[in-house]
């Protein structure tokens, strides 16, 4: 029999281990689940049936919330080293579970019909929790102090009903934070509505306490009305500064942004909050750099924990780590996947920190097509939230200390 013939297409492997075709071709580049058969004209994978409880077994790690890393290592290291990463991740679970808040869904309110007062309205609803988690998503992207002054504009939240979706979007021209929320309903938009960050932030005090929350939005932009179970908030539209031509200041158009990103040659998985604890506290400049001589094909590296200094592990390698350094402190080496050649990037701590800690999920994805252009970061695997973040460049001083 011929080999194609015992082998299952992808959407037929997909439907047997519980997992989208796009997981599978994700765990593919990352090196943990690689096809048995890849056409070499059509590039269509094929998976064997013996396949089937490794696929099952990674899809229950990454359900129970393992980094790929982590998850790598129950796959395929050590009895005891499998042991030890699955009793930190359940000590890390126990220790974060009474901060966790379970979104519930309740009866939802009936929408009101589409026109009131003569204002044509657009309505969503979403789970209160949710949309508080938005907010203090991007709310940290906004504007802050002279930035601010110069552009109020920039020191507001987005907020906007279109194509079904929330959207919530905050820039301060050095990063751009882009949260998308799929309502349970939908009614008319599009509609944008700008909110002053500190006014988001206390609305998400209120929504947080709320299992459902409805949105409305008015075509005239003038603010936004949310209703809880119980109360509900109006807020006036913030309004910016006028021009020198007597136009009002406009919020910068973010999707011109997404899409002006050229094709991201650089791609990086790594453990969130291990980079985040590597990147914060450090005084300055702080770089990320990968070997150029690391394979640039992916796949899963060392099978130590998420992060090791390079003092504690003499003869360590660069291949398949990144290197986190600068900023007063000594390099910190962790574990990633990478595909694309190597790179040698600096960012400014206070801008990638709270991208990092804003973000969802254990992993970490880090994209970007060189250094003078922004970087995304985003779940690996969750992608309704997204953050670009502009590099900086590294002083020459700074660039000579390290080599």
């Amino acid at each position: 029999m011929d080999d194609s013939e015992v082998l299952l297409s992808i959407g037929a492997f997909a439907r047997r281990v519980g997992l989208a075709p796009s997981a599978l071709r994700f765990y593919d580049d990352c090196g943990v689940l690689r096809p048995a058969q890849v056409d070499a004209v059509t590039g269509y994978r094929r998976y064997a049936a013996e396949q089937t409880a490794r696929a099952v077994r990674l899809r229950r790690l990454r359900e129970a919330g393992l980094p790929l890393v982590d998850a790598a290592v129950v796959l395929d290291g050590r009895a005891d080293a499998a042991r030890g990463v699955l009793r930190a991740h359940l000590e890390r679970t126990r220790r974060t579970a009474d901060a966790a808040r379970a979104v519930v869904e309740g009866l939802l309110r009936e929408a009101a019909g589409g026109s009131e007062n003569g204002r044509s309205w657009a309505r969503a609803r979403v789970g209160g929790a949710e949309l508080a988690s938005a907010v203090r998503q991007v709310a940290p992207a906004a504007a802050t102090g002279e930035s601010r002054k110069e552009h109020p504009v920039l020191g507001c939240v987005l907020l906007e009903l279109i194509d079904g979706e929330v959207r919530l979007v905050a820039t301060d021209r050095y990063r751009l934070a882009v949260r998308v929320l799929r309502p349970a309903e939908f009614e008319g938009g599009p509609r944008q509505v700008l909110i002053g960050a500190d006014t988001a932030r206390n609305l998400a005090e209120w929504a947080v306490r709320q299992v459902v929350v409805g949105v409305e939005c008015a075509d005239d932009g003038a603010g936004v009305r949310l209703r809880g179970e119980a109360d509900s908030r109006e807020v006036t539209a913030s309004a910016g500064r006028r021009q020198g031509d007597g136009t009002p200041e406009v919020f910068p158009d973010y999707r011109l942004m997404l899409e002006g990103l050229e094709a991201n040659r650089h791609r990086l998985i790594i453990d969130r909050l291990a980079l985040r604890d590597a990147v914060a506290g450090r005084a300055g400049v702080v770089s990320l750099s990968t070997a150029a001589g690391d394979d640039a094909g992916g796949g899963v590296a060392g099978r130590s924990k998420g992060a090791v200094s390079r003092e504690t592990t003499p003869g360590s390698t660069a291949e398949q780590t990144l290197e986190v350094s600068g900023g007063g402190r000594e390099p910190v080496l962790l574990r990633m996947v990478r595909t694309g050649p190597g790179l040698r990037i600096a960012f400014d701590p206070a801008v990638l920190v709270p991208a990092l800690e804003a973000g969802v999920g254990p992993d970490v994805l880090m994209e970007g097509g060189s250094v003078d252009r922004p970087v995304v970061v985003r779940s690996a695997d969750q992608g309704s939230f997204t953050t670009l973040v502009m590099p900086v460049r590294e002083t020459e001083t700074e660039t000579e200390a390290k080599d």
